[in-house]
Parts: C-alpha cells; structure tokens; sequence
C-alpha cells in the first residue's frame, strides 16, 4: 500500500515535469514539486523500512 501511494506521487511529479518540458503547461509550482517529491521520498523509505522489518521477523 505504502508503494502504491509512492508511485501515485510520483506519477504526479512526473506529469508535471514533462508537461513543463513539452508543454509549458505545469500544474504545480517549484514548492509544490518540492513536496511532491519530498512525500514521495517519505513514503518509499517508509514501505522499505517495513518491508526490511517483515523480513527479518520472519526470520
């Protein structure tokens, strides 16, 4: 779940970097983008960190 929440922020940040390269058509400001990818960072250490600790339990 955590990925998938990942990978939607990302698709956002994204759309609108390629928008802005081809379009010039950006959704989002610089801060915007910011915190985009700041959350998206968050949430991919986040579901690797719980995916590290499922493995070693089960160990």
């Amino acid at each position: 779940m955590v990925f998938a929440i990942s990978a939607v922020l990302f698709l956002i940040f994204l759309a609108n970097v390629v928008l802005g390269a081809f379009a010039d058509a950006a959704f989002m400001g610089d801060v915007a983008e910011m915190i985009v990818l700041f959350l998206t960072s968050i949430t991919f250490v986040s579901g690797i960190l719980k995916a590290e600790a499922r493995r070693n339990a089960d160990e």
